[in-house]
């Protein structure tokens, strides 16, 4: 049985997960707490500064259970710069004793879930869709690079206490409706903001009709409506998983309490849900698919971590068999990893898809961060992915919609945006039987395990000339004067931060570099005023939910290099909200969210008595205003920061900080 939380009557499968690795804090919402982490993921658009992180700590070997890093994002190898990483990765994998995995072998979210998720473990990851691990019953966690490589050093995993918000699932899926319209309905109810300080905890009858692979693909896109992450309970169909990668031995039960009594609560029948699709640009825009049939398509992509498994293959394959598709469309396929592509040959449906005109990419993350696969400008792009930020696919003018693999595929088919219900019917086509295997294909030959530590001791880093060292961050001044060098509006995507995409992010290890393209997708002209400005250091302004979307944290890191002291907001994206503070930029929000707009670009803003304010012993809720100078106007803010993070952000990071409690690291 899964372990029990015996102090606490009622108790939910996330009040449990966090019972087990509490260690210090009150289960309250809002209250910040401190939990064991038992297996980290970083992958490598985040990985290489994380281990860069793991030698400014001066860390020997890591203290998981297990940690893994994979190499799934930049694998589209346009000059020397992607190398380049993946053989620092690798050098620092072998040093730090972390299992390896290579190039083209999967997806990380899919490929842990099949090699080393365990139900009741916790997982921190550099990567947003971490929350993915959350179907097969852990608690499993997006957040900062920093903040896992502190966890890889052994330290607490610190987040605010969450309310847990209990989805009761009854019925299930009807012919053509599928695990990513669970999903997309939820976003359609609720947005990009809707599950912000909140898990997203899967419950009820409805659960039966859904396999872990299944979960997978709701779980993953928690993240787009800002959840902290999303639990399922580990049952039997997370039995049927483990046992079909050879891992049933690895299987835990674990069950909500009879009773189990949630802070907030939702139900959705499955039986009435309808194909659903996210317009561009954003995964809360979600319309039924019927309401926008007829549009026009030019590229239809299946695959990323959205629609890993087997089945959102093989349902597309089933789908195109002995047909063509439209003339003027592109479908591309992902696999998610190598061996997905294993079965799908196995199975006949590489050759079906090929057959049908499908072009068949790496085992990876590719078009999903922006790498390849870029749709041509103004041309509308239906994928199976989690995000459609402006400009995230590679192309600056793009049009990407999110959908089901069977909208996909049926879209692809009749080259307009179809309702495969519509398209089912016009055809003649019942849904297809898909007999999966009950014993997946399992080769691990692509996963370098962690080198035994004397071995391990004499491994050096292998740096190319594009990978930097850390910046070295100084101190919070008491009082930041500045410009307002940007104002945004709601839901800045860190995408619009720090770019994603073949221009930008080869140079993810080289923070000077990448410094130039920051903010670039709302103003070019920022990098160069920050320039201008320099070390005197400006500020940022912005409406709601500022910073949703990918943990990176070059979005924190690289205005912070340019100058970057405060950034005020109406309100935060989780994971951006611990970067910023991470690396010693300070966040604030309007006390009135209205003075935004009494707010203009260049005006001069001043924070004053910045010390006595952030003090370790200062009243949490102590006063602060910002004067504008120009306008010679006050505005009343406030911080969320725990003492923890105050203290981190006087120091200029978290590892400044450190270094100030031991002289002799670093």
């Amino acid at each position: 049985m899964g372990t029990k939380n015996p102090g606490r009557a009622n108790g939910t499968v996330t009040q449990q997960l966090i019972e087990a690795h509490l260690l210090s804090g009150r289960m309250e919402p809002g209250e910040e707490i401190a939990l064991r982490v038992d297996q980290t993921l970083t992958q490598d658009a985040t990985g290489t500064l994380v281990m860069q992180e793991l030698e400014a700590l001066g860390l020997d070997r890591v203290c998981t259970e297990v940690s893994v890093q994979y190499v799934d994002h930049n694998i589209l190898q346009t000059d020397e710069r992607n190398a380049e990483d993946h053989t620092f990765l690798r050098s620092a994998a072998r040093r730090f004793g972390v299992w390896y995995s290579k190039p083209g072998n999967g997806v990380s979210h899919p490929t842990h879930m099949q090699h080393f998720g365990i139900p009741g473990k916790t997982l921190a990851g550099s990567d947003s869709h971490t929350c993915a691990g959350g179907s097969l019953g852990m608690l499993a966690l997006g957040t900062g690079g920093l903040e896992v490589a502190l966890a890889m050093a052994g330290r607490p995993l610190h987040v605010t206490m969450p309310h847990i918000w209990g989805i009761r699932l009854t019925g299930a899926p009807p012919p053509w409706v599928s695990a990513k319209d669970v999903i997309l309905e939820m976003l359609r109810r609720h947005g990009v903001r809707g599950g912000v300080h909140r898990v997203l905890e899967y419950h009820g009858p409805g659960l039966a009709s859904l396999t872990a692979m299944d979960r997978h693909v709701i779980a993953n896109m928690g993240a787009e409506l800002g959840a902290t992450a999303t639990v399922f309970p580990s049952d039997d169909a997370v039995h049927r998983f483990l046992r079909s990668v050879g891992r049933g031995d690895d299987f835990t039960e674990l069950l909500p309490d009879p009773g189990a009594v949630y802070d907030l609560t939702e139900e959705i029948d499955l039986s009435t849900l309808q194909p659903l699709i996210a317009r561009p640009t954003s995964p809360g825009n979600v319309v039924p698919v019927s309401e926008v049939a007829g549009e026009p398509v030019g590229q239809a992509v299946i695959g990323s971590s959205a629609n890993p498994g087997l089945r959102d293959f093989a349902v597309s394959a089933a789908m195109v068999k002995g047909r063509q598709t439209a003339a003027g469309v592109s479908l591309d396929i992902n696999p998610s990893s190598r061996e997905i592509l294993q079965d799908m040959t196995r199975s006949g449906a590489t050759f079906d898809l090929i057959a049908a005109g499908a072009r068949v990419h790496q085992s990876g993350c590719l078009g999903c961060i922006g790498m390849g696969q870029a749709p041509a400008a103004g041309r509308n792009s239906l994928r199976t992915f989690p995000r459609n930020f402006p400009g995230r696919s590679g192309t600056e003018d793009d049009a990407v919609w999110l959908c089901s693999p069977e909208t996909a595929a049926a879209s692809a088919l009749t080259g307009v945006i179809t309702d495969p219900r519509d398209w089912a019917a016009r055809y003649e086509v019942t849904p297809p039987d898909l007999r999966l295997p009950e014993r997946v294909a399992v080769n691990d030959a692509m996963l370098e395990a962690p080198l035994p530590p004397a071995e391990a001791s004499r491994v050096g880093l292998e740096r190319g000339p594009n990978i930097s060292v850390l910046p070295d961050f100084d101190a919070l001044p008491d009082t930041v004067e500045g410009p307002v060098l940007l104002k945004a509006g709601d839901n800045v995507s860190t995408d619009e931060i720090s770019p994603a995409g073949a221009r930008a992010l080869p140079y993810r290890s080289n923070i000077p570099k990448l410094s130039d393209f920051t903010f670039t997708r709302i103003d070019a002209t920022y990098p160069q005023r920050a320039a201008d400005v320099g070390s005197g250091g400006h500020f940022v302004v912005a409406g709601e939910n500022y910073g949703q979307g990918s943990s990176r944290e070059h979005a924190a890191i690289t205005p912070r290099h340019l100058g970057l002291r405060a950034v005020i907001a109406k309100s935060y994206a989780r994971i951006h909200w611990q970067n910023l503070a991470n690396f010693g930029v300070l966040a604030l929000e309007f006390d009135d969210p209205d003075d935004l707009d009494r707010i203009r670009a260049d005006d001069r803003l001043r924070l004053s008595g910045l010390h006595t304010a952030l003090a370790p012993d200062a009243a949490a809720a102590a006063a602060l205003y910002v004067t504008n100078t120009t306008r010679d106007e006050e505005y009343a803010v406030h911080h969320s920061l725990s003492q923890r993070q105050r203290t981190a952000v006087l120091a200029g990071g978290i590892i400044p900080a450190l270094t100030r409690e031991d002289p002799g690291r670093g």
